[in-house]
């Protein structure tokens, strides 16, 4: 039987390789559809808490996990040896950035070379990880070829960028369209089939390169939209123009016009690290990518910008930062989530602490901070406890993310000084000073 055929009996075993924010609303999306599913990461805690049928990430539905677990159409598992009793499998591994924002692929080759040795002939495999084009190419294929196995005949390779939302009531894993390139027409054909049996929609596309470039296309057009609207927002507060009610008014025209939102700073694992994959692979090319840089320049200012705004409004208090309490309002890198990857708030925590500021935060979704990448020296941090006491005590309050959980008129009737980067408190009457950052 050929794994188009396996997929279409619902008889083939699916593997997610990386249980984040992408992986396990997939492997949760491929069991809904009847596909028994293996579950692979690195981390012990994400196995553990599948095992026991529990979620770990809030805004993802789990209601159906225990009992998937429970009949044994999920599982999951640390040995990477296990990968041989899977028909396809699906790597949503993190690509970030190192510190000269040049492309990391540590994880994804590090997963690659776990994965290669216990490969099998009639398998797919699928990377989801945003990179640049050509990374299907360059860095899996080999690792594939080297076990023996022909692409295209023996083993499919597939790239299909992730395309998550979290937060978003409308759009899942499963109703998302998902693009897919193969390396040849089989492989295509198989990706195809793969994606088919568990997405709504799937567009395919020529090759590896078009669905890799597609991926980093979406989010250099978002960050370069925000960047223009961030650099607008500082034109506009020198000269006392509220960019916010520019930006409602310019979207009220029907057409030509989709309105983008400044904000402290670009968050999420995609947008703030993305473009600068293509930035960098054009530099093989000869190519200096001055639109994204410049963009990416723009929004990593932000935080800067925001801090800058906060002294002045503390000085016109007539109170210093050094020394000043300031309380951060969401760490989550958008609202309602309880992710905080690349979240600008702890730029914004790093900055007001140099500055000798004393620093909180406060997000009902985040109680602690957990360990991260470039921040781990707030790992363990409470989120304070929220009542008049507490919050009055603070010199000023930052709103970094604006999460509906927030009782804002407690905040302005409690509080002196609010620095708003959402347009959180538009509205907003009390006691207050409001300055928009």
């Amino acid at each position: 039987m050929t794994i188009i055929e396996k997929l279409e009996a619902k008889e083939a075993v699916i593997g997610i390789v990386g249980l984040g924010y992408v992986g396990f609303p997939l492997l949760l999306a491929y069991a809904a559809n009847g596909y028994r599913c293996i579950g692979f990461d690195v981390d012990q805690h994400k196995i553990d808490h599948i095992k026991a049928g529990k979620g770990y990430i809030d805004h993802i539905d789990t209601s159906a996990l225990k009992t998937a677990v429970d009949d044994g159409i999920i599982d999951a598992t640390l040995d990477f040896a296990r990968i041989s009793d899977v028909d396809a499998v699906i790597i949503c591994v993190p690509t970030p950035l190192n510190r000269h924002l040049e492309p990391d692929l540590s994880y994804v080759t590090g997963t690659m070379d776990s994965i290669a040795p216990h490969l099998r002939k009639g398998q797919i495999v699928s990377l989801e990880s945003t990179t640049y084009p050509g990374t299907s190419e360059e860095e899996l294929r080999p690792r594939i070829e080297a076990q023996g196995l022909i692409i295209g005949e023996d083993i499919f390779l597939v790239y299909s960028p992730e395309r998550e939302d979290p937060g978003n009531p409308d759009f899942s894993s499963r109703n998302i369209p998902k693009v897919v390139g193969g390396v040849t027409t089989a492989c295509s054909e198989a990706g195809m089939a793969l994606y088919g049996s568990a997405i709504s929609s799937v567009v395919p596309v020529s090759s590896t390169q078009v669905a890799e470039f597609t991926k980093l296309l979406e989010n250099i057009y978002r960050a370069v939209n925000i960047g223009l609207v961030n650099e607008l927002k500082v034109v506009a507060d020198k000269m006392g123009i509220d960019i916010w009610e520019v930006i409602d008014a310019a979207a009220t025209k029907p057409f030509g016009f989709k309105a983008f939102y400044p904000g402290p700073g670009l968050g999420g694992h995609c947008i703030p690290i993305d473009p600068f994959y293509l930035t960098w692979k054009a530099r093989e090319y000869g190519i200096h990518t001055r639109f994204i840089e410049l963009a990416g320049e723009i929004n990593r200012m932000m935080p800067q910008y925001v801090v800058g705004r906060t002294i002045d409004a503390l000085n016109a208090a007539k109170k210093s930062v050094n020394g000043s309490r300031i309380l951060i309002m969401g760490l989550a890198y958008k609202s309602d989530i309880d992710d905080m990857r690349e979240s600008p708030a702890f730029e914004l925590m790093d900055l007001l602490t140099k500055q000798g500021g004393e620093i909180d935060y406060f997000d009902p979704h985040l109680p602690t901070i957990m360990p991260t990448r470039e921040h781990s020296h707030w790992t363990g941090k409470k989120s304070i406890i929220w009542n008049q006491e507490n919050v009055s005590s603070y010199d000023a309050v930052i709103i970094a993310t604006n999460h509906q959980l927030f009782d804002l008129q407690q905040l302005v009737d409690w509080v002196d000084l609010i620095i708003d980067t959402r347009n959180a408190m538009k509205g907003m009457e009390g006691l207050a000073s409001i300055v928009k950052a």
